[in-house]
């Protein structure tokens, strides 16, 4: 399974701007530019974009409780990705999931090492420590 996005930008990295279209049309030439990322301007922002993903770390919970026999009622999950400085550049340092469940039946320390396991094998969390291929063309 494949999934794509496109980001198209347009200028100086100050200045320009892009927009992010995604294949299933969720987003569809989404603005965003140097103002949505760091002076809060309406659009979206890379790192937004990543903690919307990750923070469906809900869904590799639910598998993981449902395969150890539990239902949870509810799973909140909130991920803050921090962007710092790094040199001239920029880099993601962090992201901080915080997790508010409702699950019957299950006792803290279960629910703790499922929730552990859970972030371990999530596909987003994978992808932060992945290696990164680039195949780049002048055109």
């Amino acid at each position: 399974m494949i999934r794509k996005a496109k980001a198209v930008w347009q200028g100086t990295g100050r200045a320009g701007s892009g927009r992010i279209s995604t294949d299933s049309g969720v987003l569809a030439e989404t603005p965003y530019s140097f103002r949505t990322r760091f002076e809060g301007e309406t659009g979206t922002n890379p790192e937004e974009l990543i903690a919307a993903a990750h923070a469906d770390f809900a869904m590799a919970l639910a598998f993981r409780l449902q395969a150890e026999g539990h239902t949870p009622t509810e799973l909140v999950t909130e991920a803050a990705v921090t962007l710092e400085q790094e040199g001239q550049g920029f880099r993601i340092s962090r992201s901080a999931l915080t997790l508010r469940a409702k699950v019957p039946n299950l006792e803290e320390a279960a629910f703790a090492r499922l929730a552990g396991d859970a972030e371990k094998t999530c596909p987003v969390s994978k992808v932060l420590n992945a290696a990164i291929t680039l195949d780049s063309k002048l055109v």
